[in-house]
């Protein structure tokens, strides 16, 4: 008698929540994939929506929205607002996140090493090659760097994360900025590219020398070794939940267009230089008003009680007047074709 029991208790375990449960699809940005993850494992139990994300990049993300063949898209880098505009589509933020610096060097420690802004974007225009550099050696007294090629690691495919890297470089480097800028995709000046934030972090991690850039959860989660870094301020500082929130503190969100805030390179003592919010683009005229109602339920929910989820992930959630801010949006600008507001 057990085993058909059994089989009849797998078999309810498999078909209830399948029946309750309404699905969402969403693509794009790998930076808050992690939270997105656990946000869509609890939503699930608690509200009965069931997120199909794909972390297939920023770029990506926007593809797929602006060609409706998801529920969202998502993205680190704001979309352009003439793309929102004729795209008919409403950008808002979820969460905050922190991109870090990762190296693999023999004897290296974490956070051990420090970086400026300028002396990285030497390494990744390929100016800097070898660790034991003099202009390494100079900012690190005292740690022994080896005589060891420099081999950096970028994004290859389109990436809200390298479009915030990107820009802090901007920020900090003129010849950065002349050279190369600030997108989701730029001709990179040397190193090796690999696919999402989980590659950049396995090729950093497998590659002797190697040195990339990632979202902090993939660092943390894989305790891969991080750098600290130069700020506005002139110290150093460490990769933090105080150091990344001091920086999502400094964000004018009330002058933000699309609520494409800028939290790069702010100013304070401990402000953490390269901190980003991450976006969703929604359609304002969705074709299905039902999955899209589900989609703004779920984010609902994610505001309401995602907030610890995300902070464990070490992502800063954000302030309740942007997320007031943001529900009105839902309510006055996604509309069925009857012309009322979806949620």
């Amino acid at each position: 008698m057990k085993a058909p029991i059994a089989a009849v208790a797998i078999g309810l375990a498999v078909f209830v929540p399948a029946a309750q449960a309404q699905q969402i699809t969403g693509a794009g940005a790998t930076f808050p994939a992690p939270v997105y993850t656990k946000w869509g494992e609890a939503a699930k139990a608690a509200i009965g929506v069931e997120l199909n994300y794909q972390a297939i990049g920023s770029g990506g993300g926007q593809n797929q929205i602006l060609n409706r063949t998801v529920d969202f898209g998502a993205s680190d880098a704001p979309m352009d607002p003439a793309k929102l505009e004729s795209g008919g589509l409403l950008q808002f933020p979820t969460v905050m996140g922190a991109v870090v610096v990762i190296v693999n060097l023999p004897d290296i420690k974490e956070n051990q090493l420090r970086l400026t802004g300028p002396v990285l974007a030497g390494i990744f225009a390929g100016k800097i090659t070898k660790w034991n550099d003099p202009k390494l050696a100079e900012l690190n007294p005292g740690l022994k760097l080896p005589n060891l090629a420099i081999a950096p690691v970028h994004r290859a495919d389109g990436s809200g994360t390298t479009y915030v890297f990107t820009s802090y470089l901007s920020a900090v480097s003129a010849d950065w900025k002349s050279a190369v800028g600030a997108s989701t995709s730029v001709n990179w000046p040397a190193g090796a590219g690999a696919k999402g934030n989980d590659g950049v972090a396995a090729t950093t991690h497998n590659t002797r020398g190697g040195i990339g850039y990632v979202e902090n959860a993939y660092a943390t989660q894989n305790h891969l070794v991080t750098t600290q870094l130069h700020n506005k301020a002139g110290r150093f500082v460490e990769p933090t939940m105080t150091t990344f929130s001091a920086a999502a503190a400094s964000g004018d969100w009330a002058h933000a267009a699309n609520y494409a805030v800028n939290l790069i390179d702010q100013p304070g003592d401990n402000t953490w230089p390269i901190v980003s919010a991450t976006f969703i683009e929604l359609p304002k005229n969705p074709k299905d008003p039902a999955r899209s109602a589900n989609v703004m339920k779920f984010f609902d929910w994610a505001y309401k009680d995602g907030d610890k989820i995300a902070a464990n992930l070490e992502y800063i959630p954000l302030p309740e007047p942007v997320k007031d801010s943001v529900r009105k949006a839902w309510r006055s600008e996604v509309k069925g074709p009857d012309g009322k507001p979806v949620m």
